[in-house]
Parts: structure tokens; C-alpha cells; sequence
């Protein structure tokens, strides 16, 4: 197997029978010997030490992206709460005028279908009204005659 890394300018690779270290900025090549038999030399305690900074630098990076992602998520949940809260209120808000604007075009519904019957009713009983006019339009002629003999009468000299 082969693993390969990169750590600050540094290039590793291991593999079952040799260890390749590149040191500084591509300058000198290392390799070693790996078999069964044979002892890995361990790496000098100053490139540990980098290597170990290295990790730690990371590690705090990681730690702070993490807390920097988790603070992000809560504010969009937050906020996607408050927008849904704030659409829910707006629904119910909504209904409620729906349902007022419906109470009163069936109110205005009910009175408008009153004023037409009573119209309706108006209007039948007007229509035996024009007998009746007649009929007064004829008594009125019959006292205009009646009044004119009269006068002829009490004025005859």
C-alpha cells in the first residue's frame, strides 16, 4: 500500500520496502531500506515537533470552522423560524380576514335579496294601484261636474 501527504512543504511516501523523504523545499531526497528484518530509524524530534505543531494549528482551525459552521447553522435556523413563524401569523392572520370578508358579503347578501323582495312585493301592489287611479281619475271628472252644476245652480239669478 502507498499513503502519500503533504505536510508543510514537506512530501511523504511510504511504501512496504522504502521511505521517501523529501526534506525542505524539494532538496534532497532520502530513502531507506524497510524490510521485515530491519528497524525504521525514528524521525528527528524537530520535525516531529513541527509535524505535531502542524496537527495543533489544524486541530484549532477545524475547532474554529466547526464553531463557525454551528453559529451559521443556528442563525439560519433561527431565522427560518422567525420567517416561518412570521408566515404562519400571516396565514392565520389572512383566514381571519377571509373569513370576516365572507361574514359580511353574506350579510350583504342577505339584505340585498330583502330589498329585491320587498321591491318585488312594491311592485305587485302597485300594479292594482293604476285601477285605483283610474278609478280616481273618473270620481275627480264626476265632482268637477258635480261642483260646476252646483255653482250653475246656486248662481242661476
Amino acid at each position: 500500500m502507498a499513503n502519500e501527504g503533504t505536510i508543510n512543504g514537506s512530501e511523504v511516501e511510504s511504501n512496504q520496502n522504502s521511505t521517501r523523504h523529501l526534506v525542505g523545499d524539494g532538496g534532497k531526497e532520502e530513502t531507506d531500506a524497510v524490510n521485515g528484518s530491519e528497524s525504521v530509524e525514528p524521525e528527528p524530534s524537530g520535525r516531529r515537533k513541527e509535524i505535531m505543531k502542524a496537527l495543533e494549528a489544524v486541530e484549532r482551525d477545524s475547532s474554529a470552522i466547526a464553531e463557525s459552521f454551528s453559529s451559521l447553522f443556528n442563525s439560519l435556523r433561527f431565522s427560518l423560524s422567525q420567517a416561518t413563524s412570521s408566515t404562519v401569523d400571516h396565514m392565520s392572520c389572512f383566514s381571519d380576514a377571509a373569513g370576516r370578508l365572507q361574514e359580511c358579503v353574506l350579510d350583504a347578501s342577505t339584505k340585498g335579496n330583502r330589498y329585491i323582495n320587498s321591491c318585488l312585493r312594491l311592485n305587485e301592489e302597485m300594479k292594482g294601484m293604476d285601477a285605483l287611479a283610474t278609478q280616481l281619475k273618473i270620481l275627480r271628472r264626476h265632482v268637477d261636474a258635480l261642483d260646476t252644476a252646483v255653482d250653475r245652480l246656486v248662481r242661476f239669478p
